[in-house]
């Protein structure tokens, strides 16, 4: 109930702000989020569509839980777990789901809980206790869950992070039992880059997540879990209504003291994903406006566009020759087509540039024969002319490929056709060198 009051009271206070036109987003220069952090990512190709600050690490709170969610359902698709593996409750989770005042549901020792279950109260409900728990099944104790959070960061390539506890608490929220290796006082660490690339992973590798991040409620133990993500479609006579977007499916919101309020949101709208970050805003409300202001930029001003289709061939680089084949050369194009995320009307800023595998060729520059249809000869690599910066979340890819193959096969030459071919090149590497001799000497 009080939930609810709360809700209404800053509904008041900001519903005018929502429609409020957004005039001044006409262009990157005058876009603007009330946000420490923030930045704005196509879930397609990890290109980076708006930032502003997103280096700086800051504490991330519950979005921490994006690299449990990941653990646990990498744990599942390799069999480790089932969605329906029994589990306990020690002592440590069940004390910090005691706690209300940090998202503490309330579970019960003595009982078997499914992952599912477990996993659907962290990622709805973002309950602390059940998150441990999840940690403690997969290895063993919530210190070597962090070390497992920490390595994935690596692999990942998150570029600024620092796990030190698998919920997003600061450490002296957990008294005794923080972490082994971690020190009382730490707390986890995300920038806003890093936080988007972890959301980029986490749906790429595992979309089932939004299976539950979707969902406005839950419930566990006879108790009603509430989604804290107010831009979900709660239904028109729900206040949060208002702070609804379309399309919005997740993905994972955080607050603490040292945090602020902040929110890795993600919205579909046809074929274009965008993952959202916003960092330190100034209220529970304003997490969720600033993040309609970035989805609607990064819908209305970005577009997914097809901008060379399957087979597309350069016509000066369209075909390559072949040695000792049945054929003197064979066509070649782009596997599958290239698109991207594009700022609207800039279609003709993109060209193609081939980049030839040059181990597949001889001394001469030729394929050899036999050559199969659909090989793989190199790569088309889409190129960008435009004023903007574009840079993409996974940092060491420059720019989007797709694969150049053969588009038809070449048998070798028979024995009898080679010898032929080796002997005429054999005269004729004699008659070139008569011919240069004696252009040499009355030269």
């Amino acid at each position: 109930m009080m939930k609810k009051l709360i809700i209404s009271f800053l509904s008041a206070l900001t519903i005018i702000m929502l429609y409020v036109p957004l005039s001044t987003v006409q262009a990157e220069t005058a876009f603007n989020v009330e946000a420490e952090s923030a930045i704005i990512v196509d879930g397609n190709t990890g290109k980076i569509l708006f930032e502003k600050n997103s280096d700086i690490k800051l504490p991330p709170a519950s979005m921490t839980k994006m690299m449990t969610e990941y653990l646990v359902l990498e744990a599942i698709a390799e069999g480790k777990i089932t969605w329906e593996t029994p589990t306990k409750i020690s002592d440590y989770p069940y004390s910090i789901s005691a706690d209300s005042s940090s998202s503490g549901i309330g579970l019960t020792q003595n009982k078997d809980y499914t992952v599912r279950e477990l996993f659907e109260a962290m990622a709805i409900y973002s309950d602390n206790g059940t998150t441990i728990a999840l940690a403690e099944l997969i290895a063993d104790s919530e210190s070597e869950f962090v070390k497992m959070m920490n390595e994935k960061g690596e692999e990942m390539g998150l570029p600024e992070f620092k796990f030190v506890n698998s919920t997003g608490l600061a450490n002296k929220d957990l008294g005794d039992n923080y972490p082994e290796g971690t020190a009382p006082d730490d707390d986890n660490l995300l920038s806003a880059r890093s936080s988007a690339l972890l959301a980029y992973h986490l749906l790429k590798d595992y979309p089932e997540v939004l299976e539950f991040t979707s969902k406005t409620l839950g419930e566990l133990d006879n108790r009603t879990l509430e989604n804290w993500n107010w831009m979900l479609p709660w239904g028109e006579d729900d206040d949060r209504s208002i702070y609804g977007y379309e399309g919005v499916e997740g993905l994972k919101t955080g607050y603490t003291s040292a945090a602020g309020y902040c929110f890795t949101g993600t919205a579909k709208q046809g074929d274009q994903r965008i993952i959202t970050v916003v960092m330190k805003t100034d209220s529970e409300p304003a997490r969720f406006i600033e993040t309609k202001k970035l989805m609607e930029f990064g819908f209305s001003q970005f577009e997914q566009t097809e901008l060379f289709p399957a087979g597309y061939q350069l016509e000066e680089n369209s075909e390559i020759p072949v040695s000792k084949g049945k054929e003197k050369s064979v066509d070649i194009a782009t596997q599958a087509p290239l698109s991207t995320m594009i700022r609207t009307g800039e279609e003709e800023l993109y060209s193609v540039e081939y980049k030839i595998d040059e181990s597949k060729l001889d001394e001469d520059g030729n394929l050899v024969a036999p050559i199969e249809k659909g090989e793989k000869i190199g790569v088309a690599m889409l190129q960008y002319t435009g004023d903007s910066n574009l840079e993409y979340i996974q940092g060491n890819q420059e720019t989007q490929t797709v694969d150049i193959v053969t588009t038809s096969a070449v048998e070798k030459d028979n024995w009898f056709m080679l010898s032929l071919k080796a002997i005429g090149g054999f005269f004729s590497s004699i008659f070139s060198s008569i011919a240069d001799f004696f252009k040499g000497l009355f030269s």
